[in-house]
């Protein structure tokens, strides 16, 4: 039985899982943003934001903890020192999954995840948005002050078509 093992197994033995998403791991913290299918990218969301929390705080355990996942030793100094230091006001959510299509050849769908604080030109975008509030459908202020603004011009030109 199955019971409570509710991530995706990706078709793959379990050592060849966890070398597929170390390997993805490491290529993420090094480039930043990889493309993969979308499969493989929730798989990878799930297996590298713990990482970067323990990244937070640096402590040789922490430390330990993470190169026993990745195996790299310019890897843990990447996500250590600059990762580090662009997520460590993040509560979390250190990845974003943008989707890209399907692939040619056997249409599977594709995606690019990256590290959420290096995309400059989204966070210029950010900076720029003006903030603003949920407003409902039913209408509110703004419609009860459009409508009789909207009756005024209707009344004055009825007159001077006579």
């Amino acid at each position: 039985m199955r019971h409570n093992k509710k991530f995706n197994h990706l078709s793959r033995k379990k050592g060849h899982r966890e070398a597929l998403l170390s390997n993805q791991a490491i290529s993420l913290i090094m480039h930043k943003r990889i493309f993969t299918t979308l499969a493989k990218a929730k798989a990878l969301r799930m297996y590298v934001e713990p990482l970067i929390t323990r990244c937070k705080k640096d402590d040789m355990a922490n430390r330990r903890l993470v190169f026993s996942y990745l195996q790299n030793k310019e890897v843990i100094k990447e996500l250590f020192g600059v990762v580090a230091e662009k997520v460590a006001e993040r509560p979390g959510g250190y990845t974003r999954i943008l989707k890209t299509g399907h692939r040619l050849g056997d249409n599977a769908e594709m995606c690019m995840i990256e590290l959420v604080d290096f995309n400059e030109n989204m966070l210029e975008e950010g900076g720029k948005k003006a903030k603003t509030t949920r407003r409902s459908r039913r209408g509110g202020k703004k419609a009860a002050e459009a409508a009789p603004a909207a009756e005024a011009p209707k009344a004055e030109e009825a007159p001077k078509a006579e």
